[in-house]
């Protein structure tokens, strides 16, 4: 009987099973294949064969005569009564040392041809959960950005999750780049999810250079692919993350940007047949975003962190807008880059008002948070006058907090620009900080402290 069974086992392996099913229509992206309901769902892999070669899809959909399928290319020369074959297993990839200093692609291949690699080690699914809730530790120590304006107002740590929020073309990029150069971290795992294929060359040779390249796992998925592919390098991106930290590296995940995965979920989840309930966007948009952000964090004992960072493309530059406001709940803390702060040429354009660390006050010392407090009073009451400053309403002289706050923007503003290519120590960013605080003839923060 064992020989019976071993023999059956070898047949198995050398002829696996297949199951197909075929296509009964193609509307827009979504083809509906029969024959597979009963032994596929949601999530499951197949391969459609027609006319111009095969193409790979994902089930988005199931109902009561097939399943409905979205393409990672297109339905090009694919006609109803084509095979459909299920795929067994889902996508896998096999992150090791050898990626770093890499670019590939949504699915974990390389994208030049010299940048051949071996499947190393086990495969990793590119969809997982998140650690539990007390198997994790807590977040980390304070991390080194070599922002002054991060580092000052809205400091980063290990493990915790920061959104960069902002309209397009206000630097964004360029701020995740500097991130990647100079954050004190092992690895940084960038995924550049629905980028024009112009600015991503140009993010990985001008903005991120050699430096910032040589500890970097880039994964990119263009606006022009399907919203599978989309979704999947986001994917992709966390889990090669995760691959890190569980090897015990501190590592930055920087997601490039978080609105085009939701963009992409909601595509998919229209194409599979879900009504759109908040601005056009269907349920699973809201449903996916708590389960990709939740991946990052800190890790178990004995492993590693990871630290996200997520750009989030906001509307009309409406902070409000559903996605940005949902991910703004799930996030240790937000950054706001502002248009009218960029507009005065400073950068980054970051609002020191309107952006908060959820890690304050404990991640400071009392010393560096007394300093930090004195300095965004300063500027919150210029913020408060800046209008009647600038059209020459408000005299100087008629009140000594508001003449305190001018002095102090006139130089902390300046001291707050930044080029991509400069790097300052937080000691240098709180005592430049400090020094200013007192030159504005404000009261000395640490006065009362104990020695």
């Amino acid at each position: 009987m064992s020989t019976f069974t071993a023999l059956v086992d070898e047949i198995s392996r050398i002829c696996p099973e297949t199951i197909h099913g075929q296509v009964r229509a193609v509307i827009g992206m979504s083809l509906f294949a029969g024959g597979l309901q009963r032994a596929a769902g949601i999530g499951s892999r197949c391969r459609v064969y027609g006319r111009s070669g095969s193409v790979e899809a994902e089930a988005v959909g199931v109902q009561d005569d097939g399943l409905v399928l979205l393409p990672f290319g297109s339905w090009d020369g694919i006609t109803a009564g084509d095979r459909v074959e299920l795929i067994s297993g889902g996508t896998q990839i096999f992150p090791n040392d050898s990626w770093i200093g890499t670019v590939v692609d949504a699915l974990g291949a390389p994208i030049s041809r010299a940048q051949g690699r071996k499947r190393l080690g086990h495969g990793r699914g590119t969809r997982s959960s998140p650690p539990k809730t007390f198997d994790r530790r807590r977040v980390g120590e304070k991390l080194s950005t070599g922002i002054t304006c991060i580092d000052v107002f809205t400091p980063l740590c290990r493990g915790q999750r920061l959104g960069i929020f902002a309209g397009s073309g206000v630097g964004k990029s360029t701020l995740t780049a500097m991130l990647a150069r100079n954050t004190d971290v092992d690895v940084v795992v960038i995924g550049l999810v629905g980028e024009r294929s112009r600015e991503a060359r140009e993010f990985i040779q001008d903005y991120l250079g050699d430096e910032g390249m040589a500890r970097s796992v880039i994964v990119v998925s263009t606006g022009d692919e399907s919203p599978l592919l989309r979704r999947q390098a986001a994917w992709t991106a966390t889990a090669v993350a995760e691959h890190f930290r569980s090897a015990g590296r501190q590592v930055l995940l920087l997601i490039d940007s978080v609105t085009r995965f939701a963009m992409a979920q909601r595509e998919i989840g229209l194409a599979g047949g879900e009504p759109p309930t908040t601005r056009g966007y269907p349920p699973t948009v809201f449903s996916e975003l708590p389960h990709l952000l939740e991946r990052a964090g800190p890790g178990p004992e004995k492993e590693g962190d990871i630290t996200g960072i997520y750009t989030v493309l906001v509307e009309g530059d409406d902070m409000n807008e559903p996605v940005a406001d949902s991910i703004r709940g799930i996030l240790d803390g937000h950054l706001v880059l502002d248009r009218k702060i960029a507009e005065q040429d400073r950068y980054p354009a970051i609002n020191v008002q309107r952006s908060i660390s959820r890690m304050l006050p404990d991640c400071h010392t009392p010393e560096e948070y007394r300093v930090m407090l004195a300095a965004r009073r300063m500027l919150a009451r210029y913020a408060d006058m800046e209008d009647l400053i600038r059209v020459g309403a408000y005299q100087i002289g008629s009140d000594k907090e508001v003449d305190i706050a001018v002095r102090f923007f006139r130089q902390a503003n300046q001291f707050l620009s930044q080029s991509r290519t400069e790097k300052i120590s937080q000691d240098e960013s709180f005592a430049a900080i400090y020094r200013m605080v007192l030159e504005a003839g404000a009261d000395d923060p640490l006065a009362d402290l104990p020695q």
